[in-house]
């Protein structure tokens, strides 16, 4: 897959002790408003960047995206994901997810309750009536280990135990950050388990190509790599089928404005609020590293293509941003003001038998790797 990360079973003791060239931001603690110790960890942020300009900030608290500073057509460097400027408002915040990854099962599992071999596993309802995002202590808000830092990447560990969440089995986790030369994020996650489980992790940034906090994001113009797409009930949990996104308002299989028809009556936008569903992807055979999708801002002319290994994409438009959330520099995150393009299996896999497995057994080792691709338009306008 790439830049594996199988090395990293071979880091030595010696190694996971941060050298001099590894070092964090260099930031002073006492001024730096997210070093801190959480639950005896330590916490804090680590900076990848290229010599094309662009940054990722990293905050081991929830393996968080802190800022992506991307350049626009006029070299205009900006930082394009919401969060927050202190450790203890991702921490506090009701919007809880801004920049995490997202365990041990990303997305929606109906009324928080799966079964295993004839076991039942019930978890926390944080999502009424079902369980989200692996629940309200999920991986967005554990401290990651941090075993490997460079310019260009961030290698972390973290070890869920059994029970954690409701969840069976201790899933040991290693999830790699690389920032490319061209300007891409590309995110590996590894996993294993000593008992039978269910897993699927994604990543979670809120993005505006034109800048966080700059407006909603309606004129951004999205493609989505999927002819099908799995409808919900109206508490977002599918309902079982697949149908064909011809000739509806899910149909992104050629690039549309995300605002062109998100005020349609149509039933599933009025579940969503908008858009947030899962898109199943067009790919020739399992696993591969395709493309999933492309979005482009018209003002910015920034663009961001992903690529992914997994079978569907999760985009959501922001719908629960009200303006009642304060980020960074203080600014206001108001209603569809980010997207997110989630990689990922699909919602409620572990109680729908004709989705793909995320099902994960002993001596097997799950796999994901996501790509957002960076680059910049010409201006056409």
């Amino acid at each position: 897959m790439g830049k594996s990360l199988l090395w990293i079973c071979c880091i030595s003791l010696s190694c996971m002790v941060l050298s001099s060239s590894n070092e964090k931001s260099g930031e002073s603690d006492a001024q730096d408003p997210f070093t801190a110790t959480v639950d005896g960890k330590e916490v804090a942020i680590y900076k990848l960047k290229n010599d094309k300009g662009m940054e990722i900030h990293v905050l081991n608290y929830g393996g968080r995206v802190v800022k992506i500073m991307v350049p626009d057509r006029e070299g205009s460097i900006d930082d394009v994901v919401l969060g927050f400027d202190r450790l203890e408002d991702y921490q506090e915040s009701s919007e809880a997810y801004f920049g995490a990854v997202i365990g041990r099962y990303g997305n929606r599992i109906a009324k928080g309750s799966f079964s295993l071999d004839g076991t039942s596993y019930a978890l926390a309802i944080n999502n009424e009536p079902n369980a989200l995002h692996g629940g309200p202590a999920g991986f967005h808000h554990v401290v990651w280990e941090v075993l490997e830092h460079h310019d260009d990447h961030i290698a972390m560990k973290y070890i869920a135990k059994d029970g954690e969440e409701g969840y069976p089995g201790n899933m040991e986790i290693f999830m790699t950050y690389t920032l490319t030369d061209d300007n891409g994020f590309r995110i590996d996650y590894e996993a294993t388990t000593d008992k039978k489980t269910v897993v699927n992790l994604t990543h979670h940034s809120f993005f505006n190509l034109n800048g966080a906090g700059s407006g909603d994001v309606m004129d951004h113009i999205l493609e989505l790599n999927a002819s099908a797409f799995t409808p919900v009930d109206k508490t977002l949990i599918p309902v079982g089928t697949i149908l064909p996104v011809a000739n509806t308002p899910m149909d992104f299989t050629r690039p549309t404005a995300i605002g062109e028809r998100i005020g349609e009556g149509d039933e599933q936008l009025t579940f969503g609020r908008g858009y947030d569903h899962n898109w199943v992807l067009d790919k020739a055979e399992p696993g591969l590293l395709t493309f999933a999708a492309a979005i482009t801002a018209p003002a910015s002319g920034r663009k961001m293509e992903v690529f992914t290994t997994e079978p569907g994409i999760q985009f959501y438009s922001g719908n629960f941003l009200n303006g009642s959330v304060s980020g960074k520099d203080g600014k206001n995150y108001i209603h569809r003001s980010a997207f997110c393009l989630e990689t990922q299996h699909f919602p409620d896999s572990p109680n729908q038998e004709t989705f793909p497995s995320t099902v994960l057994s002993p001596g097997e080792k799950y796999t994901h790797t996501v790509i957002y691709q960076f680059s910049v338009l010409a201006d056409t306008r």
